[in-house]
């Protein structure tokens, strides 16, 4: 069963100067546990070493244990690990077949180029495991030469659309030295407008388009963001102030781990100057509606 919130309990932050009553429960909705399961190419190690400037520790081996003390220490009930399609034996599929009460898992490394094999792969997963979103980023594959809009990503958005599954999309100039003009968010415009009944999620933020996306999520009810990747510190005003407004419900918590640590995030994001129930629903809601309800069986 999952933790009851109501044990975790409030806690009481001063933010500039007032007193803010501020939840402690949270779900991350991305960490990167495969990391340690081999290997990483030179595209990873650079942005490591050039972008975030990280030591190599954390492309190490996680442990469950470790991560679940983090977890608890943080009022993180549950976070959803990145899962590759092809590697059913790493460490992801173990994290969620050994604890499902805290770990789901995303879904990602397709060939969009096979859309049918690609489909028969992907749905025995979804049957037996707890798949929080598909996932998918337009710079990471077939270097970076097809956009969202193109008819390779149609059979994915139609087989969403049906599984009821939500798919998570990178946009935002990537860190890594691959190219990024595909993960600019305009062309999620037509992608929500052909297919208005599917689950989007821009994942890692939008930079250097944030004032796109927002007037995308505007306009479209269906289309959320993550904050993957940002240490909340940096998340720009015009994010924020969404968020505070017409923007309640769309924007999701992440954290990126080990990038970016769950403990820096959570403590970073509740030190924000939002309200109670912006930043409950930044940290909780809106990914429990988003991604968990359908997985235990709540009405989305």
């Amino acid at each position: 069963m999952i933790a009851d919130a109501g044990l975790l309990g409030p806690a009481f932050n001063t933010i500039k100067g007032r007193e803010n009553t501020v939840s402690k429960r949270a779900i991350d909705c991305l960490i990167n546990v495969h990391f340690g399961d081999e290997a990483q190419p030179e595209w990873m190690q650079r942005v490591k070493n050039e972008y975030f400037k990280r030591e190599d520790s954390i492309f190490g081996k996680w442990e469950m244990s470790k991560v679940l003390d983090e977890m608890d220490a943080q009022g993180v009930e549950k976070v959803v690990v990145m899962g590759q399609i092809g590697k059913p034996n790493g460490s992801p599929f173990k994290f969620v077949e050994a604890r499902p009460d805290r770990f789901a898992m995303s879904l990602g490394g397709f060939d969009l180029l096979q859309p049918m094999a690609n489909i028969r792969n992907i749905e025995p997963i979804l049957r037996s495991n707890p798949v929080a979103y598909l996932a998918i980023g337009p710079s990471f594959w077939a270097n970076g030469t097809y956009n969202p809009e193109h008819a390779v990503y149609y059979p994915l958005y139609t087989k969403c659309v049906e599984w009821g599954v939500p798919l998570c999309m990178n946009t935002g100039l990537p860190g890594p030295p691959i190219p990024g003009e595909v993960q600019n968010p305009m062309y999620l415009d037509r992608v929500c407008q052909h297919f208005p009944d599917l689950k989007l999620c821009m994942i890692h933020g939008a930079d250097p388009w944030w004032e796109i996306a927002i007037r995308l999520m505007v306009k479209y009810p269906n289309l959320h963001m993550m904050t993957s990747a940002w240490a909340p510190k940096y998340l720009p005003e015009t994010l924020l102030h969404y968020m505070r407004t017409r923007g309640k419900n769309k924007v999701i918590f992440a954290s990126d781990a080990p990038v970016l640590s769950i403990t820096r995030t959570t403590t970073e994001a509740r030190a924000l100057d939002l309200p109670p129930e912006v930043m409950e629903n930044w940290m909780y809601n809106n990914a429990q509606r988003f991604f968990f309800d359908r997985l235990e069986g709540k009405s989305a």
